[in-house]
């Protein structure tokens, strides 16, 4: 382990100075941001957030919460002031902004010339083309004269992808209509919104290689895992993927480390992974951040992806990940389209009153349909094996119960609270 160099700034605000302890700047003040915040109390650190109003997530529980935009450079210059390192909860931060913040002495971390193959899919692509990371073909779309080239590079149909600011499912198409892509394509580039092509994987699941690595190098890796999306959006995490051999395991684990290293990153980062029908890895997309994929480590790892967030940006050894279960179930709790008449509060007694070794992670946002409002960890019992698919499909099943539960009110297994009987 060597000294942190003596350009980064030091703590010299009056909370750092009380404490004795580094201040870590998150931009965001999202979900991340909170759980972050969680993890900087047990390690006996201040996280503060550059939150847009105080009903955000993490602005509801910080002490140290400034507010502004995060494309303002002078909020970003107030967030950043006497803070030992400064990160993100989101990609959302123009570059040239942090770029700023470094050339003033900001330890900007993961750097923005590492984050920018997170904001940008075009840049991305090319970079990691560069040293032969496998992935789709692609083609940028910088006109709609560009489609048919790309369709005969890509074949048909392709992906269509929002090369900036695309989450969640928002911004990719996949239309097999041409009239309909040219639309769409006009559209988004009439809005100064740069676009990319892809092929079209014919993967048989999706997976994350979730790793942290070190500003002087040093790197750490979570067991892959399966994700399972929904209209887009993670739904549930299985940790580890089951039925991956070990030599395809370890190979995405050594792919993520190296990407990570050669982009430069400092702190967490995801790499989606597509695992295809041949049983070959394709990546997808990064996330130089904490990630819905590693949500899972919170309760299941020996260190979770915050703790280890908060150790690489303040260049701390970082944390052993093995897992505390044979298998660990996450299963997002998504709003229903209309939010239940029952409290979060009594959802709450009844599902630990059924279910006492679920753990529940809310998020204090309000609820609407499909919003990630929270997430439960299910561990699975030590006797069992991830070699045992029944044993794996109890676990998730009842992860994805309990999720179901608190989002609905509703039993999907017909069990009555109030009469513990199955109707």
């Amino acid at each position: 382990m060597t000294g942190r160099p003596d350009s980064l700034p030091r703590p010299d605000s009056p909370r750092a100075l009380t404490a004795g302890m580094p201040v870590v700047t998150m931009i965001g003040g999202g979900q991340l941001a909170r759980m972050t915040h969680q993890a900087a109390i047990a390690l006996g650190q201040t996280l503060r957030v550059l939150a847009g109003s105080e009903d955000e997530p993490a602005a509801q529980v910080s002490p140290d919460v400034v507010f502004g935009s995060h494309d303002d450079l002078d909020a970003l210059r107030r967030a950043a002031t006497g803070a030992h390192a400064l990160t993100f909860d989101h990609e959302g931060v123009p570059t040239e902004h942090l770029e700023v913040l470094q050339s003033e002495g900001v330890a900007v971390l993961p750097p923005p010339q590492a984050l920018i193959f997170a904001q940008d899919k075009i840049a991305m692509r090319k970079r990691l083309g560069a040293f032969g990371a496998p992935m789709p073909k692609f083609a940028e779309i910088t006109s709609t004269g560009d489609l048919a080239s790309a369709r005969e590079h890509l074949g048909w149909p392709f992906v269509l992808k929002a090369a900036r600011g695309g989450y969640d499912g928002r911004g990719v198409w996949i239309v097999d209509d041409e009239a309909e892509l040219e639309r769409i394509v006009a559209e988004q580039l009439d809005r100064g919104v740069p676009l990319l092509a892809e092929e079209k994987v014919a993967w048989r699941r999706e997976l994350s290689a979730m790793v942290a690595r070190s500003p002087f190098g040093q790197g750490a890796s979570w067991p892959v895992v399966e994700t399972v999306q929904r209209d887009g959006q993670c739904s549930v995490v299985i940790a580890p993927a089951p039925n991956l051999p070990a030599d395809v395991a370890a190979a995405a684990e050594q792919l993520a480390l190296r990407i990570a290293g050669e982009l430069g990153v400092v702190g967490v980062m995801a790499v989606e992974l597509f695992e295809t029908q041949a049983g070959e890895l394709i990546v997808n997309e990064l996330a130089m951040r904490p990630h819905n994929s590693g949500h899972w480590g919170m309760d299941g790892a020996r260190t979770g992806q915050f703790e280890q967030h908060l150790r690489a940006v303040l260049d701390y050894p970082l944390g052993d990940t093995t897992p505390l279960a044979p298998v660990v179930v996450m299963a997002n709790v998504l709003g229903a389209p209309e939010a239940p008449a029952m409290s979060m509060d009594e959802r709450l007694h009844h599902l630990f009153a059924r279910m006492p070794d679920v753990r529940v992670h809310l998020y204090g946002k309000g609820e609407r349909k499909a919003r990630k409002i929270g997430h439960v960890n299910l561990l699975g019992a030590p006797s069992g094996s991830l070699e045992d698919g029944e044993y794996v499909a109890a676990v998730r099943e009842r992860a994805e119960r309990a999720a179901h539960w608190l989002s609905h009110a509703e039993w999907t297994d017909g069990w009555n609270e109030h009469t513990g009987e199955s109707e």
